[in-house]
Parts: C-alpha cells; structure tokens; sequence
C-alpha cells in the first residue's frame, strides 16, 4: 500500500508538469526544453514563500503566474527574434538555472520541512474522518489535479483554444482568421510552462525542500506520460486499448494523467526489482527509449493498415 501510494503521489504530482508537456509537444508540436527549468522554478519560489511566511495556496498561483511568465520569454524569442524553437527553450533553461538560485536565496539547497504547506490543511485534519488520513496527500493531489485537468478542457473548448490547436497543425488558418500566430503559440507556450512551474510548487511542499537539480530530466518524464498516455487510452490513430475492451476512449488530458501514473508505476517497479536509485536516470532513458521505439512502431501500422 505504501508504494501504491507513493507511486500515486509522484504521478499527480508528475501529471500536473505532463499537462504542459501535452500542450507544446501534442498541440504546438513545439520542443520546449524551458521545462526544464520552470519546474525548478516553481519549487524555488515555493521554498523562499513559504520562509517568507507566505499563505502556501498563495504559492501555487505565484508559481503558476513565474512559469507562465518564462513562458512567454520563450516564445517571445522564438517569434519576435526569429530564433529557432528548440534554441529558444535551451536559452531559457539556461538563463533560469541562475536566475533560479537568485528565487532560493543563492542556495543550492533550502528545506522548509518546519513550514506548512497545502498537505498540512487544519480544515481537512478537522473534518477528514479518520481512516482517510493516510490518504490525504493523495487526495489533495488528485483535487489539484482534477482542477487542472477541468480548467485545460474547458480552455481548449474556446475560441482561444481551437486556435492553439490550430495553430500547431495549421498556421496558416490561424492568419486567415485574422489572428496572430504568434501570439497564441506564445500564450500556449506561457500555459504550458505555468502547469511546470506549478508542478515545482507542489514538489516542493510534497518533499519539504528545493534542490536546483530537481528539474533535470523533466522534459523526458513529461514527454514519456504524454506518449503513455495517448498510445494506451487516446490514439490519434488505430485502436486503443480501451477501445478493445470495449470502453470509450477517454479525453488526451485524462490519458496523460494516467500515463504519468503508469510511467512512475514502472519506474517504482524497476527500482523494486533491485535496480539501485542512483540509476534512475537510467531507467527513465531506456524506458523512454522503448517507449518512443513502440510508438514509432504502432504509427507504420496504423499506416500500412490505412
């Protein structure tokens, strides 16, 4: 149960950044590797706020507005500098990692384990029943999570959002529209990063610290659920599996979540089964290997059945 658990708690929180994963490399097709970056961010703001005494709900919109902010650095000079989309992302990242030791006080390290955080709730402690206790970080995850997921699918069902869509597969409807192609991919770019660094703001209450390097390999983790995710219960193509046992196939949003889940289920696994935990880099690299590799595999199917 414990690692049931854990593994539950990881992928929400995993979940949240996948989110933003979805929407670039899914909706804008566009390899941002600011991720990387914005997630430390969010647990870096997190950790000086709350020290600072700052309400931690608080935390989660501070976070979410920094990340959106980079966000749109990114796409600014993408679009307005004319600098080709994985550089700009790379510049970025690398502008934050400085910028995100200024956030922590110029400190590689900051614990805030004697702070309160949204997993020490006075209001769920008093009127949570008492065999939920063990479940409430799990629960308050899954809360956060649901809003998240809510608030994505109603956006992508407005105006605003067909024209994102719109304009990671067709650019030149957006210009027809009279609409600036530019700019929604910035404001994609700046949703899409706001979900990372809010992600970093509940890691960081999760664990009780900030770590600079927390956000290494991120960007993978995000791109494993997404691919996860839609291969299994959302294809854009073929048959999916639910969909061959007879179910209805879910939203893209709901299947992200769930291949976050998965994607740290199989991490929990391979770690369980002996592997030491200074090799999870490792693992994550194989098993996103194996998963781009199938996937590849399924699209040539798919085709050759079309």
């Amino acid at each position: 149960m414990i690692l049931i658990l854990g593994v539950l708690e990881e992928g929400l929180i995993y979940a949240v950044m996948a989110l933003g994963v979805y929407i670039t490399y899914k909706i804008l097709d566009f390899p941002d590797l600011s991720v990387d970056s914005t997630f430390p961010m969010g647990a870096a703001i997190t950790a000086s706020a709350l020290l600072a005494g700052i309400n931690p709900i608080l935390t989660l919109f501070l976070s979410f507005a920094a990340g959106a902010a980079a966000g749109c650095v990114t796409g600014l000079i993408h679009v307005k500098l004319k600098v080709r989309d994985l550089l700009s992302g790379i510049i970025v990242m690398t502008g934050l990692y400085s910028l995100n030791l200024r956030f922590a006080g110029g400190r590689a390290n900051v614990s805030v384990l004697t702070k309160d955080t949204i997993f020490e709730n006075p209001f769920l402690s008093d009127h949570m029943p008492q065999a939920l206790n063990p479940y409430t970080m799990v629960l308050i995850l899954f809360l956060i999570i649901l809003v998240c997921k809510v608030l994505l699918d109603l956006y992508l069902g407005t105006r605003s959002g067909y024209l994102l869509r719109a304009a990671g597969d067709n650019e030149a409807l957006v210009t027809s529209l009279a609409r600036d192609k530019g700019m929604v991919k910035i404001l994609g770019l700046a949703i899409a990063n706001g979900f990372s660094s809010l992600a970093g703001s509940i890691y960081c209450q999760h664990k009780g610290f900030f770590e600079i390097s927390v956000g290494t390999g991120t960007i993978v983790i995000g791109l494993a659920s997404v691919i996860i995710g839609i291969q299994l219960l959302a294809p854009e193509n073929g048959v999916s599996l639910l969909s061959r046992l007879g179910l209805p196939q879910v939203r893209p949003t709901t299947a992200v979540i769930a291949g976050s889940i998965v994607y740290k289920a199989c991490i929990s696994m391979a770690i369980s089964m002996g592997m030491e935990a200074n090799d999870l880099k490792l693992i994550t690299s194989i098993l996103f290997l194996i998963i781009l590799v199938a996937s590849t595999e399924r699209r040539k199917k798919v085709k050759v059945h079309a």
